[in-house]
Formats: C-alpha cells, sequence, structure tokens
C-alpha cells in the first residue's frame, strides 16, 4: 500500500487585500501597533497616520496596465592513521593562513554547520565578498529613483520579510539584489515595488524550503502589480545578472563572528542584528564589505554593552583591525541615534516588539 503523508503543503494564503505600502499585516489600524500580525477582538479602529499615509504613496505605482538528486560515487579510501597524525602535527598556529576555527557545542549536532569545512568555506567568503559589491554611487545612473525611495523600499521588505517569517539571509540577498540590479539597469520609479518583490522571490526560492509563491507578492502590493508581472520581472533580474544570484552578505558572516566572540548573551547578538539591518536602509553603507560591516557592529555592540571593544583574538578572525573599523562602527553609531526619529518604523518596531529582548529600548541603547 503507497505511503501517503497526512499533511497537506501549506500555502500562504493571505485573507485581505491592503493598501499598498501600508499596513503589511492585512488588518485595520487600530489604537495600538499590530504585533505579528495578530490583532485581538473589540479593538477600535482608527485611520492611518499622516506619516504612514505618506510612507505608503511614497513608492505606489500607477495601475498596473495588465493583468537532485544525489548521484552515486565512489567512496575514497580511508587515509591510513599514521599519515593522518603526521598531516595534523605539521602545521603551526604561526604557519597557518586565513580566519581561525571557531566552533561550539551546535556544531557537533547540525550537520549544516558543516563544521570540518569551516575554513574552507569562510577563506572563500572573504575571498568572494567585494567580487560583487555594487558601485556605491550607481544612484546616479537613475533618473528617477534616489536614496531615500531605496530606502523606502528595504524598509517595507523588511516588514514583508518579517510577515512571511523568512530566513535572515533572505533579506540580505534581497538587499543585494536590488542593488546589483539597479547599477545595472534603470528603473522607472512605479517599477520599483516590482523589482523589490521580484528579488525577495528569488531570494526566498534559494533559501527556503516553502517559500511564498509569486502570486503571494503580487497580493502584498495590493494586486498593483499581476503574478505575471512579478515572474517577468524575475526573469529580466536573473538575464541581467547572467544568473549570479547568491553571494556573500551579512548573513553569511554574522553566525561565524558572533561565534568567535565568545560570552556573548542573546541581548548582545540582537544588538548586532540590530544594527546591522539598520545599515541596509541606508544606501551609503553598500561601499562597505559584508564582513566589515558585521565586524564593525560587533565592534560597536561590544562598547555599548560594557565589553573589551576588539581583543587581538578578534581581529585575526575578522581580518579587521580596530582602526580599520572605526570609522564604520561610527556611521553605525549615526544610524542607531537617527533611527529613534525617523519615519521609517519596520527595523525599530521589529527591534522594540517582536523581538523578547526589545533591544531598542535597552538604556545602554538609548544613550549610544
Amino acid at each position: 500500500m503507497p505511503c501517503q503523508s497526512s499533511k497537506k503543503k501549506q500555502k500562504h494564503q493571505p485573507t485581505q487585500a491592503r493598501t499598498v505600502l501600508g499596513d503589511i499585516t492585512n488588518l485595520p489600524y487600530n489604537t495600538k501597533r499590530c504585533v505579528n500580525g495578530d490583532l485581538s477582538a473589540g479593538q477600535s479602529i482608527k485611520r492611518p497616520s499622516d506619516a504612514l499615509q505618506a510612507r505608503s504613496t511614497a513608492l505606489a505605482p500607477t495601475q498596473s496596465p495588465g493583468a537532485a538528486g544525489l548521484s552515486d560515487r565512489p567512496v575514497a579510501p580511508l587515509l591510513p592513521q599514521a599519515l593522518i597524525a603526521s598531516e595534523v602535527t605539521t602545521q603551526t598556529p604561526a604557519e597557518s593562513s586565513g580566519p581561525e576555527h571557531v566552533q561550539d557545542a551546535s556544531d557537533q549536532t547540525t550537520p549544516q554547520e558543516c563544521d570540518e569545512y569551516e575554513l574552507e568555506i569562510v577563506a572563500c567568503l572573504f575571498a568572494e565578498e567585494t567580487l560583487h559589491i555594487p558601485r556605491p554611487d550607481y544612484m546616479a545612473s537613475q533618473a528617477e529613483l534616489n536614496g531615500n525611495l531605496r530606502a523606502i523600499l528595504v524598509d517595507w521588505l523588511v516588514e514583508v520579510h518579517s510577515k512571511y517569517k523568512l530566513r535572515r539571509k533572505v533579506l540580505y540577498l534581497t538587499a543585494s539584489l536590488i542593488d546589483r540590479y539597479l547599477a545595472l539597469e534603470p528603473v522607472a520609479r512605479k517599477r520599483l515595488q516590482l523589482v523589490g518583490v521580484a528579488c525577495m522571490l528569488i531570494a526566498a526560492k534559494f533559501e527556503e524550503i516553502n517559500p511564498p509563491l509569486a502570486a503571494d507578492f503580487a497580493y502584498i502590493t495590493d494586486k498593483a502589480y499581476t503574478k505575471e508581472e512579478v515572474l517577468g520581472m524575475e526573469s529580466t533580474i536573473f538575464a541581467a545578472l547572467f544568473f549570479s544570484i547568491v553571494v556573500p552578505t551579512q548573513a553569511d558572516f554574522l553566525d561565524y563572528l558572533l561565534k568567535a566572540d565568545q560570552g556573548l548573551v542573546e541581548k548582545h547578538k540582537e544588538l548586532v542584528n540590530y544594527l546591522v539591518e539598520l545599515a541596509l536602509v541606508d544606501i551609503r553603507m553598500i561601499r562597505h564589505a559584508p564582513s566589515k560591516l558585521v565586524s564593525a557592529a560587533l565592534l560597536l555592540s561590544n562598547e555599548i554593552m560594557g565589553r573589551p571593544a576588539w581583543l587581538d583574538r578578534m581581529a585575526q578572525i575578522s581580518r579587521y583591525s580596530e582602526m580599520d573599523l572605526r570609522g564604520c562602527a561610527e556611521e553605525l553609531r549615526g544610524l542607531l541615534r537617527a533611527d529613534r526619529s525617523s519615519t521609517l518604523l519596520a527595523i525599530r518596531d521589529k527591534y522594540t516588539l517582536q523581538r523578547p529582548c526589545s533591544i531598542a529600548r535597552l538604556p545602554q541603547v538609548l544613550a549610544a
């Protein structure tokens, strides 16, 4: 008798339409800000504020014109025990190059950590990260776009990312795809949101097991675009980037460097994530390599949380000295201060309401 799964494949099926770039939860505005899409019954409804209305219309487009399998491979014979011992003892710390091997308890229980290949993987990430950074002044070649419109788009995509509970890598890969595509092709303002959702669709397909569908991304824009338009833009982006999609991003260095800075508590890790996500919104920060942004965020968070800023061990692992990171860290400090009065609320709300640590409310962070 054939084996059948009792669980049906779950699909993302939003239930209500919403205003473009408005309430990402698809629920009415209420007296309390919606958290995780939950809204208790009986709460009074109010109209969106002027700030949110301005934010919702900033990117509003005009009306849309239309609707492995594993191959069998021979197993390599085991090396003699004597040869293994000789290979291990021939290399001394002074002779080793590249980042230090970093290990914790999770490496032994999570096969996806690929602990035995960590040094090779990290070395490859450091070697390739600068090859895919778009030119920092690419926005000057866009006739209808500017850094503020990009910031609004990325802030909205942070909410979409939280709405669908996607992996962290999806958000950073989405931002990378947007910048790399805009650096190559001129885009009309009314098509910018389409580029954003198409890039997130691509990133989700690469990083998620069960990603949202193209129809879901068409819906989340209040059906300003059709599913066919989303898929068409997806094909256009693939062709423009020559199918070079997955590149090193901040997410690839976060776990490695957080694990390297031993003794971090959960609040400290959340602060690093908060700082790195703030850098996504500001177009000026794309000139920094992903590893440098993560290292600078870690250095600044150490200072804010009262830890030694940058130990020699961290300089060796990250390949950046404290002097190399100081300028980038001060830029991140400026973003942290500016976020308190910013009209772009997605990241601040994410780290104030939806995170158990409420890192954005900590006295140390507010005093930074």
